[in-house]
């Protein structure tokens, strides 16, 4: 029954195609039929979807430490391990752990300008600087991370608190002179920067984590008052330094000065000793001229010892008023008197 049935409906068919084609005139290509859809595959699509939960939950837990960087594994935002080699690692995915970076390199921080006083009573307005870094091992950079929440700005601003006061404490213990002087070798900067370093090291480290590297003074000014004052004690140094010098130069010109006259009354006691004797030999040598003279001729050795007397008493300003027959003015009067003639001569 089926078969006749096939036959009659392709009859049919035949026929129906035949009856299109003499009706247009025109021969019609067969009719294409879709291609037959091929059975799916669910395995691939779900291990794919696999292989791409894997690789993003490996990401999610893979983690870059960086050169000259810190990474801290918080869990549940405690600080937990630390990672201080470059490179990957492992943590758990969020929200059990997370990556935090932490900077290692090194950083500066200015106190911007302080008011301080020194020993010696006057004030100095100060500037410095401080380069530090985030000590790198796993108790500093923790300890970094519980004090400042891993901010840098917050660390700084800390760091300049400290700075500041170890300024003031380092400064009175300093005189203006050890800090600002025309002479080069008493200006101890470097003890002043090393004490401020020394101040704020400790603390730092022990708080913060903070290793300070180094300390500077980049500004240090006088106020009006204390440039006034300065300018004062350096004119009494001067004034004083001066008045030793003057005081020096008199004490030794009187060393001099007393040397040259001891030296003077050593030559002139020693002249006068060779003068005595001079004088004592002369007057021994003119007694004994005067006793030959006295012996030979009487009233010549009058005459002569009358002129002697008159040349010592009688100068170009002496007025006499004398007796003209007494002794010696006599021989002014008399004249020499008359040497007898000796025998056997003729007048």
């Amino acid at each position: 029954m089926s078969a006749p049935h096939s036959h009659a409906g392709h009859d049919h068919h035949d026929h129906h195609d035949h009856h299109d084609h003499d009706h247009s005139g025109h021969d019609h290509p067969p009719a294409l039929t879709p291609p037959r859809a091929q059975p799916s595959r669910p395995w691939r699509r779900m291990a794919l979807a696999g292989v791409l939960v894997v690789f993003a939950i490996g990401t999610a837990c893979l983690v870059q430490v960086r050169s000259g960087e810190a990474t801290v594994i918080t869990r549940f935002g405690n600080p937990g391990r630390v990672l201080l080699e470059p490179g990957l690692a492992w943590r758990l995915p969020i929200p059990f752990e997370a990556a935090v970076p932490v900077d290692l390199r090194l950083h500066t921080t200015s106190s911007g300008l302080q008011d301080v006083g020194t020993r010696d009573g006057l004030r100095i307005i100060v500037q410095a600087y401080v380069a530090w870094q985030v000590q790198g091992d796993t108790e500093n950079v923790q300890r970094f991370m519980r004090a400042v929440q891993n901010q840098p700005d917050e660390a700084a601003r800390q760091i300049r608190t400290f700075l500041g006061s170890a300024l003031e404490t380092s400064a009175s213990a300093f005189d203006l002179a050890n800090l600002v002087n025309t002479d080069a070798s008493q200006v101890h900067m470097a003890e002043f920067e090393e004490h401020v370093r020394q101040q704020i090291a400790g603390p730092l480290l022990s708080t913060y984590g903070v290793r300070v590297q180094q300390v500077g003074i980049e500004r240090l000014t006088l106020p009006a008052v204390t440039l006034n004052a300065t300018v004062e004690r350096m004119r009494a140094e001067r004034e004083t330094i001066a008045t030793e010098r003057t005081a020096e130069g008199k004490r030794q010109a009187a060393q001099i000065r007393s040397a040259a006259e001891r030296d003077a009354r050593i030559l002139q006691a020693d002249a006068q000793v060779k003068a005595a004797d001079v004088e004592a030999q002369s007057r021994v040598e003119a007694a004994q001229i005067y006793g030959k003279a006295y012996a030979g001729a009487p009233e010549l050795y009058n005459l002569l010892r009358s002129l002697d007397t008159l040349g010592t008493i009688v100068n170009s300003g002496t007025r006499l008023v004398l007796r003209t027959d007494a002794a010696p003015f006599r021989a002014l009067v008399d004249g020499p008197p008359q040497l007898p003639a000796p025998s056997g001569s003729k007048p």
